[in-house]
This record gives C-alpha cells, structure tokens and sequence, in this order.
C-alpha cells in the first residue's frame, strides 16, 4: 500500500455528494430509477485540504525569492493576486513503425509548420470552477516543444515537454484538452505533471489525436483519479458529459475510419446481394430472427436490397472508433497471418482450378507433407510455375528466400502421439479438455429427449436403447448408472436437426444431427459407448435414425471412425458459432459499446472493464469482413455452409442466457457440479478430473474476489449503485438496446445491490478473457490436424444395400478420407485457424493491464490490483503442477497433451496457452 501512495500520491480534492439525474432512457425493466438519498461521503485514504495546498512547497519558495527584489507597492498588490508558477508536463508519444511515403512526407511537413506555429496545443483545465464566473478555470495554452526536432527519432516512444503557468490557487487539474494542429494524427499515450504536494498527476491518455482539419473539437483527457458521478468535481462536471455526448454521437451520417462514435446497428452486412441472389443472407437482428446488435458504420445499402448494408472487402478497412483499431505489433502479426492464409490456400485453389474435380486426400500422407515439405510440392506445382504466377514481389521475395509460410506447423495434438486422434480415450479426454469442453453434459434420463416441437419436425423419440450400451457398463444397470451419475452426453440433435435438409441439399455437404454417450470408468475417465446419427424423418425410420456402438471387427472399426468424425464435425460447428463466436465475441459486443456511451472514462466501472474491451470491436468487425460473411471461411470450411449463422440465432433465441455465462451457472446448468458449501468454492465437481472446469473455477473465483474489493469500495451501499446513473444506463442499454431482442426474458439480472454489479462484472470479465482463452486458443493445436477434427463432412455412413457401401468395404481409407474435407477447404481452414490461434507481441495477459501503476489514481484499489496478480501467478503454478500429476489421467499421461488453454501467460505465437484480457484474436 505504501509503495503505491509514494508512486501516485493522494488526491487533495474532498469529493462532493452532488445528486445524480434520473436516468434517460425509456426502457429501464431492469434497473430503478435512483433515489434522490443524501451519499454518505467515503474516506478511501485521501487527503483533504485548502485547494492552494495543491503547489507543492517547493514551487512556492521558488516564486518568493524570484519576486524578492520587486517594490513594496508590487508586493501589496500580488498580494491580492495569486501568484502565478511554472509547471512541466512530461507527455509520451507513440511513433509507428513503418510509414508509407505520404506518411512520410506529411510528418516531415509537420515538423516544418511546427515551427512556424501549427503546433500541438494543451490546455489544463481545474477540477474547481472560478469562484467568480463559475466557469471552468482553465490554464494558459501551452505548446508541445522540440516537436520539429525530435520528428527523426525511431524509437518507439518519444517524450515531449510543455511548459504551463498557473496560478497558485489554480487548484489540481482534473483535466486537459489537446489540439493537434498538425496534419498528421498522432498516438498519445500518457501525460504527467510534476510539481503538485500530491505528487505527480497522470493522465494515462492511449488514444490517438486526431488533426483539427478534420476534427476541430478539443480533445479531452482526463486524470486518473476515479470519479463516481455524484463525486465529479465541479470543474469536471460539465466536460464528463460533453465527451460522453461526442462518444454517443448522433446515430447519422457514413463513419471516418478517423470518428470515435460508439453507435449500434444490425447484422445486415454479412450478404451482398448486388452480387446475386446465393451472396444474399438474412437480416440478424430483430424480431424476426433475434441477434445481438453491433457496431454501426453508416454505410450506404445495397442497390438491390434497401435493407442489406452496402459491404467493404479487404483490403479496405472496415470502420471501428479510432482507438479499437489494431496497434502496430497487433496488426503487424494479424497481417502476417492474413498473409500465410493466402499462399497456403492460393495453390491448392489454383490446382482445383485446373482440375475438373475439388479432389481431397488420396492417404494420410498426404497430409503429412503439409508439414514436412510444405504445400507447392503437396500440389505438384514447380518453383518455375510458381515464378511464372502474377503474384505480389512480396510474395515471390518469401517463396525465393523461404518456404517456411508455405509449409504447416506440426500441429501440437500430433506432438506427443502420432495416432492419439485415432484411440477412443482421446475422444473423449477432447470433450473436457480440448478446444469446447463446454457442451458435454450429465445425462439425466435415458433414452435422452428432444425439445423440438414434433409438430414441425416429426416424432423425435431417440433410436438409444438400453441394449445399445449395457455391455459398456461394467456390470450396471442403465437406471443404476443414471443414479450413481456415470453417464454424459454430448447432444448436438437440437442445434442442427431442423438445419439438416437444407444442410445437405448443399454441393459437398453431408451430415447428422449426432448424440454421443460417455461412461465414466472407475479411472475416473470418459469413454464412449454409443453414438446415435439422426437425419430429418422424411424416409423409413430405420434410416433417419441410426446408433453406431464401439467396434468389434475391421468393418466397424472405420463405421465408428467415421461416426466419431461426425460428432467433431457437429462439434467444431457449434463450437465455432454457438460457444465462441456468439458467446464470447457477438454477445459482448453491447456490453462494450454500452460502457463508451455511458461510462466517462473517470468511471471507476469503465477503468476496470477497459482491458477486457481492448480490440474487441475490430477483431468482430474483421470477422463480419471475411469469416461469418456469405461465401467467407466460416460457410466455405464448416458443414452449416451458408446456413451457419442460422443456427447461431438459433441458438441465441433458444440457448443464450447471460445469467447462465458464469462458470459456476454454466456448470451447474449442465450437471457437471452442484452446489456444496464443504468445497473450497461452494461447488463440487461430479467429473473430479474436468482440466476445463478445475482450472476455469480457479480463475474464476480468482476474478470475482478482485471484482469484490473493487466494488465494494467504491459502493459501499445499494443504494450508492441504484443512484450511479451512468452505471445504470450502461446495463440499462446493454440490455434493453444491445441485447433488446431479449430484453423482456425474465431472467436478466437486476442491478440494485453490490453483489448483483459483482455477478455481472465478473461474468463479463471472465467470457472476455479465459472463456475466450479456452475456445480460442486450441484452434489449431487440435484442428489444424483435420482427422482429429473435421470441420465438415462430405459424405454419410454407407449401409448395406447402399451403392457406397460395396465402395467403402473395398477401400475404407479412401472412403474415410473422401469423407473429410477437399485439400482446398482443409488448407484453407488450417490456415485460418492458425491465425486465429497466435498470440501477437502486444498482448495483455490477465493480471497485467498498461500502465500498471498509474492505471487509477486509487492508491488502494492499485495495491489491490497487485494482489489479483499475484494471485493469478500461483494460479499458473497450480496448472503447472496439475498437469504433472500422474493421477490426473486427462491431463497427464503417455502421449496426452497437458491442459495449459487456461494457463494464464504464454509466449507470443501459436502456444495452446495464454489467457488475455480480452477477446482480441
């Protein structure tokens, strides 16, 4: 604690208890309009005192002995005026790497009109108002120096000075405005003044500044010190509501890449019916097929369709506010990826191209030269072909110097266990320790049953008999082991069934709705013991339904690999869309707009949520550009195809519940741990040996307890939050406006008490980080290998009788691997997903954030924030040591990968670890 007053001081400034307005918006089902109760006054540890007490001594003295030699009328008269004293700002710049040469021109033309006056402008502006006019009290403008001299430097950071006069009864700034005359915007990271009894005063800034040619406002940065609304000082009031207006904007007008307009819109961009009827997509949004709302961009719509926004394809940006954009090292490795994406998928399309079939895998092998030899020498096309191809000099320069782009990294299941994917342990261990061990299940009641409505889609009694899995039992009944919680389930018959018709009138589409069944041995292991494959009822039963058992000979050995590779293929479907897109990316996107709209950056609540919003927007907008879009990676690489974001509403109409998003909820909700006081967290896992969910609790309860302190000490009654108004529209918004589609479910939470804004903060912290961390990360160290996981399937399970099957009794190999996706879409998706796995240099692991000290001007909450770190470094240790305890057989073992998506740092790259702070890949 006393090593974090020393760095920032104490704030002099006694807080005032103004009463907050009632809140604005029309729809507020959820929150209750503040009551208008005096606010008791807190003592957080600050210091309150005479405002002239904020000069430091030392400056005083100095004044009085420049002013010595001055005649005693002189010295009568400043004594009715305040004196006036010199104070230096320290402001750091970020520079960029690399520059174009319009870039380069306009800095240097920047650097000659800085001298001539075109000049970086500050301003300090007081948390007091002038006692006389009752306006702010603002400084004289002070001019950024050496700015022309120092233009040539490159290192990344370049500090700059500024020379203030105040006077003595200025008080402390609250705030400061910056005007940037030059032409060129510029990235300003943090200002610090020296010279106050407090010690020093930050302005942690990160945003970058726009030019007044084409932004004239001022812009407005203020200090660290945390501010409730009903505590901003008078100076301050004013200038907090004018920045959240500029934020909000008007909800008018096509978005500047250059605007920091936080706005919500509809997905109606994901089509482009200009390009024909199969490019066009369904609205996303509204009654008709509820969605979470995005970022608005204002674009025009589309000619043939009024109600489709009007697309930009890459390279172009899409628009984001200014500061969600990528820094520098961020998109530097983002395009990297982009990079290795297009040469691993530009030859095999120019193969399939020349080729009259979309060919796939003729044997294992030939994935294997994926990556050992690399992919020209995988398609047969020689460095003279390639040389010959009107390609990018940049891309010639990398094939020239080195195939190291063009050739796949072993992917990290193939590491320890060449045929691991094969064994059926493996299998399972995936569901709880893989990429989305979050949808495995208890299963409570057997033969297990549908929630479709049999009206619209047939009888939907499943094809499970007890006879189907006695024998796996160990000598248990099947009502026994439904007693003793042996049996799970993996139920994916829901989420695709009413899908599959459409699915699989689809060129190089086959599917099955699946259920597979797990048995928990006396290991304490899973695995499977049946699989149930359901088509659409429109033949004879026997075929829509179909369970598949582990095998007993050759022939139903490759029946039950192939049976395996279906349920992946549902799994890595609804992992993509449901779990990891629409959880943690799509349904957080209003919480975050919600918070720059209503939160002032002085909001204790916004300075705890800003790291777990960082790159957030533009990583969803890059997705909306060339992922989710018609004809982008998600439909062209997964069985759903153009469907896919069908059964992601699908699923938020139906599944998503924001109070069930908490690990503990979620784990109860699907019978994987009840509560039990006598458990180190109240809870008790029934599956003991669950990585996912014995690491997640640990950084769960790990984020609620830092989220706790944090609350609690800045809300020390109910009735403090129920009078917050920023802090009620922000939920209010996010609720009734983001997530308005379902804004009338009962079952939102309420926010009137401290432990309600812990419950939803710590939920938002923990889908934004490990959530995320835990469906992302693993991407390609699991998938990157297509037969462990295939993200579509080409064919159905031949039976007898059928044309195929007399195909796959001759070759079952070469049936199992025309089954899986074509050379084009397995490179096309390993290369994705690649991406998407990489961690770039830049970024932020839990229990870190920038500037970790100055972050807030709460000399307690930062202490406390160290302790949160701490806490998550012997977090790392505990996983560490799991994952070498032999007894913990999912994570331990010959040839099993240990559990380490939950460990929370990493280095950067592709390193199936690492928990960042937020969903920024």
């Amino acid at each position: 604690m006393g090593l974090a007053k020393e760095i920032m001081g104490s704030s002099l400034i006694d807080r005032s208890s103004l009463s907050p307005f009632a809140p604005t918006s029309s729809k507020l089902s959820l929150v209750r309009r503040p009551v208008m109760v005096p606010l008791q006054q807190k003592n957080r540890g600050l210091r309150v005192g005479p405002v002239v007490a904020a000069i430091s001594e030392d400056l005083v003295k100095k004044s009085r002995s420049s002013s010595s030699g001055n005649s005693s009328f002189a010295a009568d008269k400043d004594e009715k005026r305040a004196a006036k004293f010199t104070m230096t700002a320290r402001v750091t710049v970020r520079n960029k790497h690399k520059e174009d040469l319009k870039e380069t021109f306009v800095k240097q033309l920047d650097a000659i009109t800085d001298r001539i006056g075109r000049n970086i402008v500050l301003e300090l502006i007081s948390t007091q108002l002038d006692p006389k006019t009752k306006a702010l009290r603002r400084s004289k403008t002070a001019v950024l120096k050496d700015w022309s001299k120092k233009s040539n430097i490159k290192a990344e950071k370049v500090q700059y000075s500024a020379d203030f006069t105040l006077d003595s009864d200025f008080g402390l700034p609250g705030a400061i405005t910056v005007s940037n005359k030059h032409q060129r915007e510029f990235f300003l990271e943090s200002i610090t003044l020296e010279g106050f009894a407090s010690g020093p005063v930050h302005f942690p800034c990160n945003s970058w500044v726009q030019s007044t040619k084409h932004h004239p406002a001022k812009r407005i940065f203020f200090s660290n010190e945390p501010y409730l609304p009903s505590e901003t000082p008078p100076g301050l009031r004013a200038l907090r509501e004018r920045e959240l207006k500029d934020l909000r904007g008007e909800g008018k007008g096509v978005r500047k890449l250059s605007d920091r307009i936080y706005d919500y819109d509809i997905y109606n961009d994901l089509g482009n019916p200009d390009k024909g009827i199969d490019y066009a997509r369904p609205v996303l949004g509204g009654e008709k097929i509820p969605y979470p709302r995005r970022c608005r961009t204002g674009r025009e719509p589309t000619y043939t369709d009024s109600n489709a926004e009007s697309r930009v394809e890459k390279p172009s940006p899409m628009y984001v506010p200014r500061d969600e954009q990528f820094e520098e090292s961020k998109k530097k490795t983002f395009s990297y990826g982009r990079l290795k994406a297009v040469l691993h998928t530009l030859v095999p399309s120019l193969k399939a191209s020349i080729s009259a079939e979309n060919r796939g895998f003729n044997a294992f092998a030939d994935i294997d030269v994926l990556y050992k030899e690399g992919i020209l020498l995988k398609v047969g096309i020689q460095d003279e072909i390639w040389r010959l191809l009107p390609l990018p000099k940049v891309v010639t320069k990398i094939q020239e110097s080195s195939e190291g782009l063009l050739r796949y990294d072993t992917p990290k299941i193939l590491s320890k266990d060449k045929f691991a994917w094969l064994r059926d342990d493996e299998f399972a261990r995936q569901a709880i320790a893989g990429v989305n061990p979050v949808n495995i299940e208890l299963l409570k009641e057997f033969p297990p049953k549908s929630n479709l409505d049999p009206q619209i889609y047939g009888p939907l009694e499943s094809a499970l008999k007890e006879e189907h899995i006695l024998g796996q039992l160990h000598g248990m009944s099947v009502q026994q082991a439904l007693q003793e919680k042996k049996l799970f389930i993996v139920d994916y018959h829901d989420a695709y069934l009413p899908f599959l018709n459409r699915i699989n009138a689809l060129d190089g589409r086959n599917s099955y709705a699946t259920r597979t069944i797990f048995f928990l041995t006396s290991q304490g292991t899973l695995k499977p013991i049946a699989i149930e494959l359901s088509l659409p009822p429109s033949g004879p039963p026997s075929r829509s339904k179909r369970v598949v058992t582990p095998p007993v000979d050759a022939t139903s050995n490759w029946i039950w690999q192939l049976a395996k590779s279906h349920v992946c293929s549902n799994d890595a479907g609804v992992h993509q869309l449901v779990n990891h897109w629409l959880r943690t990316h799509a349904c957080m996107e209003p919480f975050i707009l919600a918070a720059h709209r209503q939160l002032s950056a002085m909001h204790p609540i916004f300075k705890l949520l800003d790291p777990h919003m960082r790159y957030t927007l533009e990583i969803n907008a890059l997705a909306r550009q060339s992922l989710i879009n018609a004809d982008g990676v998600i439909e062209s690489c997964f069985t759903p195809g153009r469907y896919c974001m069908d059964i992601s509403a699908a699923a938020y109409k139906n599944f998503w519940r924001f109070d069930k998003e908490g690990l503990p909820a979620d784990l109860i909700r699907r019978g994987m741990a009840v509560p039990d006081s006598t458990q180190p967290h109240g809870l008790k896992l029934l599956l003991e040996d669950y990585p996912y969910a014995q690491d997640g609790l640990l950084i769960w309860f790990a984020i609620e307890n830092w989220v706790r302190t944090y609350v609690n000490h800045y809300y020390p009654s109910s009735t403090m939050i129920i009078n917050d108004t920023e802090l009620q529209l922000w939920y209010s918004e996010s609720v009734n406006v983001g997530h308005g589609d379902l804004s009338d479910a009962d079952w939102w939470p309420k926010l009137e008490t401290g432990e309600d804004l812990v419950s939803i903060l710590t939920t938002i912290i923990w889908l934004s980080s490990a959530q995320h961390a835990a469906l992302n990360f693993g991407q390609y160290p699991y998938g990157g290998y297509v037969p462990n996981r295939p993200p579509l399937m080409r064919r159905h399970i031949p039976e007898q009788g059928d044309p195929e099957f007399e195909n796959f009794h001759a070759d079952p190999q070469k049936y199992f691997l025309s089954a899986l996706p074509s050379l084009l879409q397995a490179t096309k998706f390993m290369a994705v997903v690649d991406t998407l796995s990489t961690h770039s240099p830049d970024e932020e692991y839990i229990g870190n954030r920038q500037q970790m000290s100055i972050w807030s001007g709460d000399a307690e909450i930062v202490e406390a924030f160290y302790e949160f770190s701490a806490e998550i470094q012997r977090i790392e240790k505990e996983i560490d040591r799991r994952n070498n305890d032999p007894s913990l057989r999912s994570r331990c073992g010959a040839g099993v990968l240990p559990y380490e998506l939950l460990a929370p740092s990493s280095e950067p790259g592709v390193t199936c670890r690492g928990v960042p702070n937020s969903v920024s890949i």
